[in-house]
């Protein structure tokens, strides 16, 4: 009975034993070793630089008193006072830098006519020589003509002399007159735009008792405007008449000096006409 109840126990024991490997056998042989959990790399926070600041706009403040304010505000008298003036301005400049080109002209002319008309065999030789506008050239061929036709008209009692010297100065006369031409209106300018600038003052001033008369006080507002304009008119005026003065007298020295040369080069043009044998080298 005994050995009967130990074999029932070793037979239990190989049963469970055969059951432990059994157990072993269908388990997973071994589990992957759990990744390897790596710390992340710590984040860099990337600092802009902040836009850079704008700087703040300036404001422009329009200027309401200015020769622009002046043209919208203004009346047609101060506009029409405005127009008279930079037509006189326009006017004097234009003049005087056409006198100055056309007297610089005549003074070349006259250097020219020093060394080309002394040289010339005859007077008609001389006179093509020189430049066909030329003032020299112009009094040379009235004097040489007036010489060539001496006696020739009925009723001629004029000596030589004087009907040459005659028949010159005619033509330094016609001269002079156009050198002349446009100074009147310099003069003019110089003499009339200070009035006419006051002019526009006064009637600044008048708007500004105006104004202050409609509003009761006087507040710098009210009469900024139109003293404003009164004394733009003043400065205009002044600005335009100055440049004209001063050109008008710097013309009428540079005409002087261009009129001796053509005195001189008539004189000795008449002095050549009525040499011996004049006539026949003429």
């Amino acid at each position: 009975m005994k050995k009967r109840w130990l074999d029932v126990r070793i037979l239990l024991a190989v049963v469970l034993a055969g059951l432990s490997m059994v157990a072993l056998a269908q388990a997973p042989q071994g589990a992957p070793p759990a990744a390897e959990v790596k710390p992340a790399p710590p984040v860099v926070e990337v600092v802009r630089p902040a836009p850079p600041v704008a700087a703040p706009a300036t404001e422009v403040i329009e200027n309401p008193y200015g020769i622009e304010a002046l043209w919208k505000q203004g009346d047609f008298v101060a506009r029409g006072t405005l127009i008279i003036l930079v037509i006189m301005s326009i006017g004097s400049w234009y003049i005087g830098v056409v006198k100055v080109i056309e007297q610089a002209r005549v003074l070349k002319d006259g250097r020219e006519a020093d060394e080309k008309f002394w040289k010339a065999k005859s007077v008609k030789d001389a006179i093509v020589a020189l430049r066909e506008d030329s003032a020299f050239r112009f009094v040379a061929e009235k004097a040489a003509h007036a010489a060539e036709h001496h006696g020739n008209m009925p009723g001629q009692r004029l000596d030589m002399n004087s009907w040459v010297s005659m028949t010159a100065q005619r033509a330094m006369d016609v001269v002079a007159n156009r050198l002349q031409r446009g100074l009147a209106f310099l003069a003019t300018v110089g003499s009339t735009a200070p009035f006419v600038g006051l002019f526009g003052t006064v009637w600044g001033i008048y708007h500004a008792l105006t104004a202050i008369g409609i509003a009761g006080q006087a507040s710098i507002d009210k009469v900024a405007g139109p003293v404003g304009e009164a004394l733009i008119m003043t400065a205009l005026g002044l600005a335009v008449a100055v440049p004209a003065v001063l050109g008008y007298n710097w013309l009428v020295r540079r005409n002087k000096v261009a009129m001796e040369l053509v005195r001189h080069f008539g004189g000795g043009v008449h002095m050549t006409l009525l040499g011996p044998g004049a006539r026949k080298g003429a």
